[in-house]
């Protein structure tokens, strides 16, 4: 653990995370949060500011009672207030009662903050700093100093900046952590400052005796990750950042693009190799808790991060996949998709083939028929990319494959608008359709026309399809293709269904958004069945 190449990953995600627009934990979501980054194999866990606020109060309390099973938590919290004493300071007793051997405490490095922020003279600022730290670890607590608005400090006052840090190191802190706090610092300026720090506190960052830096980064310029990067190669050994990038503004660091990088670009040691294929598993996860929709296109962990679209790349990866992947995806418990649409190739089909299970071979005259049909529907504004599970039924129809399970002979849709203290949709479907040579005729009331489509369909094929009880619509998504058209304008469905355990999505496109509904309803229905049959359908996500 204490190796050349080790770096110390520091997780912000509940307290820097959780300022994120749109983020709002429950004390559930941050133990969740806490544990998963636990079982990630995080060193560092930073739990919030204790006293801050009652839940982050509660938080600490919880975690000592059922503590974590190998990560530090830690409190964090700013240097006392000016003109007073630490030991009388009732902020530093909330510190002290979380009970965490380790404090985090930032102080101001900007003599801009100081003067005008917080509005003191600087020598008082560095008493703050050597005050609050000597009576933390006095304590007994080790302290973490993170140097609050450090680049822009050093950049205008380099000699208070460095004394600051001094005073830290001086009073007792473990750690010196370097804040781009405004976000607005280049990877050359992070470079060259780090550099200077070394040299001005003579400090060896692999010397176990020699104090020990890190960074902490914002988005504001697209650099966090860079910025990252390029201080751990002069010499930091701690990295701090959030799990996908969450935090205020433009967000922090993201560790979900740091850590891989470190380990598998740089040659630094972040994470167990089992815990870093759990990365992007841990990320949809914690994206989940956080009620926010995973970034598809994140690198790495996204879901496109290793998709393939374009023939000439798909037939290259079925070769060797390092022609268009910089790295295997299951390192990082990711997988490479190959992906459907208008742009694909023979290579997609038979490499989509592959992988549903299908026998095909690229003589086959039905491979290419199956690319014909893919580009002709992909043109009339069928999305077979995001709709997986679509494509697999028209492949599997074109080998003669398919099964009919049942036969529409008509339905109708009546709405009502109800006036009230709301309005509400009251939607009403009657449906026709034949089975086994029945016809079946059934009614089912919606809260809008889809739901009662998809109700009265699943009444009548329930009888013969028991497992369709068990089917349940998770989204519905609309697209007007070409707006242009008006009212007669084209309009494509998708709609992804589950069966509790499972996920596929099926599409449908017409003039009538109640056809191209009924379409994308039935094939989420059709698949679900064949589920029972071929449990290994490639459309299905877990």
């Amino acid at each position: 653990m204490d190796s050349a190449n080790k770096i110390w990953l520091y997780d912000t995600t509940l307290r820097d995370g959780a300022q994120r627009e749109g983020i709002s934990l429950s004390l559930e979501d941050k133990i969740k949060i806490a544990r998963k980054l636990d079982s990630l194999g995080i060193p560092f866990i930073e739990g919030g500011w204790p006293g801050a606020n009652p839940r982050d109060v509660q938080f600490f309390w919880k975690l000592q009672e059922e503590p974590l099973k190998q990560a530090e938590l830690v409190a964090f919290c700013s240097t006392r207030r000016p003109n007073g004493t630490a030991a009388q300071d009732k902020m530093l007793q909330a510190i002290l009662a979380a009970q965490t051997l380790w404090v985090t405490i930032f102080g101001k490095s900007w003599d801009l903050h100081v003067l005008e922020g917080i509005q003191t003279t600087l020598e008082e600022n560095l008493a703050m700093i050597r005050d609050t730290i000597e009576y933390l670890t006095s304590q007994g607590r080790r302290v973490i100093y993170d140097a609050e608005h450090w680049f822009d400090g050093y950049k205008k006052n380099p000699v208070y900046a460095l004394s600051t840090l001094e005073t830290a190191l001086q009073a007792g802190a473990e750690w010196l952590v370097f804040c781009d706090t405004n976000g607005g610092t280049l990877p050359h300026e992070i470079s060259q400052i780090v550099q200077e720090v070394v040299t001005a506190l003579n400090i060896t960052p692999d010397d176990p005796t020699s104090p020990k830096l890190g960074i902490h980064t914002h988005n504001d310029s697209g650099l966090a990750v860079g910025n990252s990067l390029a201080a751990v190669v002069e010499g930091v050994r701690m990295v701090q950042g959030t799990m996908n990038g969450y935090g205020e503004r433009c967000g922090n660091a993201n560790l979900c693009t740091v850590i891989p990088n470190l380990q598998l670009k740089m040659g630094y040691s972040c994470l167990d190799e089992d815990e870093l294929s759990q990365l992007t598993e841990t990320s949809r996860h914690i994206s989940e808790i956080v009620n926010l929709a995973p970034d598809e296109h994140a690198p790495f962990v996204g879901r496109s991060a290793f998709a393939h679209k374009g023939g000439i790349h798909v037939s290259a990866v079925a070769k060797n996949p390092f022609t268009y992947e910089h790295i295997e995806p299951e390192a990082i418990g990711n997988q490479r998709r190959i992906v459907i649409s208008d742009q694909s190739g023979l290579s997609n089909v038979l490499s989509k083939a592959s992988h549903f299970g299908i026998d095909l071979n690229k003589n086959d005259p039905t491979c290419r028929h199956i690319l014909e049909r893919l580009k002709t529907l992909e043109s009339e504004g069928y999305q077979f990319e995001a709709a997986e599970a679509s494509f697999e039924l028209l492949m599997r129809e074109a080998l003669g494959q398919r099964q009919q399970m049942f036969e529409l002979k008509g339905f109708r849709v009546h709405c009502d608008m109800l006036q009230g203290a709301a309005e509400i949709s009251n939607a009403v479907a009657t449906i026709k359709v034949r089975v086994d040579g029945v016809d079946l005729l059934e009614v089912a009331e919606g809260n809008g026309p889809v739901s009662a489509l998809d109700l009265a369909l699943r009444k009548a094929l329930v009888k013969f399809y028991p497992e369709i009880a068990n089917f349940h619509l998770v989204d519905y998504k609309v697209r007007i293709l070409d707006s242009g058209a008006g009212t007669s304008a084209k309009t494509r469905v998708l709609i992804e269904s589950s069966n509790g355990h499972q996920h596929w999505t099926t599409v449908g496109v017409s003039a009538n958004i109640l056809d191209a509904s009924y379409q994308a309803v039935v094939e989420g229905i059709e698949y679900g069945l064949l589920l029972k049959d071929v449990p290994s359908l490639a459309g299905v996500t877990n």
